[in-house]
């Protein structure tokens, strides 16, 4: 390398034209300069790597070099062979179950004693994977190693043959991974942050003295509105807002802040993911089988969905409303949801009028306008308009909130039945029946074409394969290459399951309405049968038992852990907010209270500023998370200044 710089440096010199004799004896001099630097830089160089020439070969440039070109969650890895044998290595995530092991690549046998071989790869850092190394001339397995690569490191994989003849695979560190998740540390801080500065803002306004001041600078009025804002007052009182799905629950003087709070985290979890997460695993979608916080959000705005529809059909039939006009309002509301979902919420609008040749229809509105359909039309038939009326002292007194709804408890289960009728009966041709998988590299390859079994049969015959989500989330774990949709026709019979178990929620709070205890332990004991459900079905794993937690086919037992965590969830919020007023549910209360017009502005306006801009660095989970937090916050702002301004959007 020192010699090729300084011939370039003598070429450089002699080609200069019209140079005069000084320039050039000072060139001249400058040149020889170079040349013994040079020779001492590549002398020291030459000295400090021969004694490690025997076992490591100058590989140490280049990766630097890789380094600095990977992209998040990628690792730099190279094999290093000094075996007499050409090797193949193969990799398979310990995420994806029962899974074929892929090619990674072939390392040619060593040329030459003190020669080894090497290959270069990139390898995931999602996820630990075990790696295979077999040799390809023999066509056996020499060595398995598994191992969790970090994000950005540089690694090595040595085979070597011992003195017993056994190959020795070793993975070496060759540069320290980053630390992936220092952004999201910052942001706890930084949120903790604010939110502290806040209480504090709230405890020193709070305080005779400066009440006092304020008092006599800004007036009376004006004092009030700074103390008592809706920022931090969590004593205050709202009065009925209508909500943007259906209308305000039954209570005549107040309006459960619990319930919009709970509706808001769901929302803007959702919102977050939706933006990317910060690009990091766990907040996307499950592969398959398991939870991610993803996978929490969507089930939690179904089953607080169904709670409003309890209070909200209640507050009418008690104001006098006729169950005929109310069934009128509910299946436009319905048809409204499902068509802002088609027309709206479409990613192909750009492409022409709709695209109807590939246009999705099922979606996360769709589903909601379905299960909304159901539940109301359910609870209309069942529900009762005066519930001052029934009796207490009765020996059914304590399970009332299920036994005047037996006729829906029925209907309900029936669509339970038929879910698990359809999914484990129904002839799925080239599969298994009751095929529960994902398909491509899943079950050792068996299964290829079966992602869904029954679920994705159902939704290709009646919506075709052109009308269903085309990058479905196993497609990158699982190598899937079918089309499957997360929000198709069978699991919608599941998530009318959910929204009902939030109707029950519901129920609980209108019967038993200022017992606080009574509502909270009715909400421990349901959330301890749907845990108790789930961990019978699933055998507490995630991938053995009779059947798994699946937010693509939103399963059974997906229901019954969601649920159960949406009754726990909402424990704490009903007990903070509306029973000890520890909280004013600030911030997540405003976009609970506008939340259509958030979900679907989120979605409208995605790709503009300031929810998305040109970041510097498109490989970094810093300026990823950076951005969809400020963009979540923008929405929170947004729906705050709505909230002000008294504009709610409903339907």
């Amino acid at each position: 390398m020192a010699k090729r710089n300084i011939n370039k440096n003598i070429k450089e010199t002699s080609s200069v034209a019209g140079a005069t004799r000084a320039q050039e004896n000072e060139m001249a001099k400058s040149k020889k300069l170079n040349m013994f630097s040079l020779s001492v830089i590549a002398s020291l160089i030459a000295i400090c790597v021969a004694p490690l020439k025997a076992e490591l070969p100058s590989f140490s440039l280049s990766h630097f070099k890789q380094h600095s070109n990977l992209k998040m969650d990628e690792a730099f890895f190279r094999v290093i062979n000094e075996l007499d044998t050409e090797v193949a290595v193969y990799w398979v995530s310990q995420w994806c179950y029962q899974c074929l092991y892929q090619q990674l690549g072939v390392v040619p046998a060593m040329s030459s004693p003190g020669q080894p071989r090497s290959e270069e790869f990139i390898v995931s850092t999602q996820h630990e994977i075990t790696l295979q190394v077999n040799s390809t001339s023999l066509i056996q397995e020499l060595c398995t190693v598994p191992f969790h690569f970090g994000e950005q490191g540089n690694y090595s994989l040595w085979l070597k043959n011992t003195n017993n003849s056994v190959v020795n695979c070793s993975i070496v560190t060759d540069a320290d991974p980053v630390n992936s998740y220092i952004p999201i540390l910052v942001a706890f801080l930084v949120f903790a942050g604010l939110g502290l500065l806040s209480a504090l803002g709230r405890a020193i306004l709070a305080l005779d003295l400066v009440r006092g001041v304020l008092f006599r600078i800004t007036g009376t009025m004006e004092t009030e509105r700074l103390i008592n804002s809706e920022l931090g007052s969590p004593g205050r009182t709202v009065m009925p807002v209508t909500d943007n799905i259906l209308p305000p629950p039954p209570s005549p003087s107040k309006r459960l802040r619990s319930l919009d709070t709970f509706r808001g985290i769901s929302l803007i979890i959702m919102v977050f993911v939706n933006y990317g997460g910060g690009r990091y695993w766990f907040f996307r979608h499950e592969s398959w089988n398991g939870l991610t916080v993803a996978d929490l959000v969507f089930p939690w705005f179904v089953f607080i969905m169904g709670t409003s529809i309890a209070l909200s059909i209640n507050s009418m039939l008690r104001s006098g409303s006729s169950r005929t006009s109310l069934l009128k309002k509910v299946v436009w509301r319905s048809l409204q949801l499902f068509l802002i979902g088609i027309l709206v919420i479409n990613p192909n609008y750009c492409q022409g009028f709709l695209s109807w040749d590939n246009l999705r229809i099922p979606g996360v509105l769709q589903r909601l306008a379905w299960s909304y359909l159901v539940v109301a039309c359910l609870d209309l038939l069942v529900a009762r308009g005066h519930l001052d009326i029934l009796p207490t002292d009765a020996w059914w007194s304590s399970c009332i909130d299920v036994l005047l709804y037996w006729p829906a408890w029925i209907f309900v289960l029936l669509l339970e039945i038929l879910w698990l009728c359809l999914t484990f009966l129904l002839p799925v041709p080239g599969c298994p029946t009751g095929y529960l998988g994902p398909g491509g590299i899943g079950d050792m390859g068996a299964y290829a074409n079966c992602t869904g079994g029954a679920a994705g049969l159902v939704d290709r015959w009646l919506l075709g394969e052109n009308h269903i989500y085309q990058t479905p989330s196993a497609r990158v774990l699982y190598a899937t290459h079918m089309p499957f949709d997360p929000e198709g026709v069978l699991g919608s019979i599941n998530s009318i399951v959910m929204a009902f178990l939030g109707l029950q929620a519901g129920k609980i709070i209108l019967h038993y309405r200022d017992l606080h205890s009574s509502i909270i332990s009715r909400f421990l004991i349901w959330g301890l049968i749907l845990g108790v459900i789930s961990a019978v079905l699933t055998k507490c794993s995630g991938d053995q038992g009779f059947i798994p937690v699946n937010k693509n086919l939103w399963s059974l037992p997906y229901v019954t852990t969601l649920a159960c965590f949406a009754y726990v969830l909402l424990v704490l919020v009903y007990y903070t907010i509306d029973v000890k007023k520890w909280w004013s549910g600030a911030p997540f209360f405003y976009p609970g209270m506008n939340s259509i017009l958030v979900y679907v502005g989120h979605e409208v306006f995605e790709d503009y500023f300031p929810f998305r801009w040109r970041m510097v660095n498109t490989q970094s989970h810093a300026e990823h998370l950076t951005q969809n937090l400020v963009a979540v916050s923008c929405w929170v702002l947004i729906s705050y200044v709505l909230y002000r301004k008294k504009i709610f959007w409903k339907i």
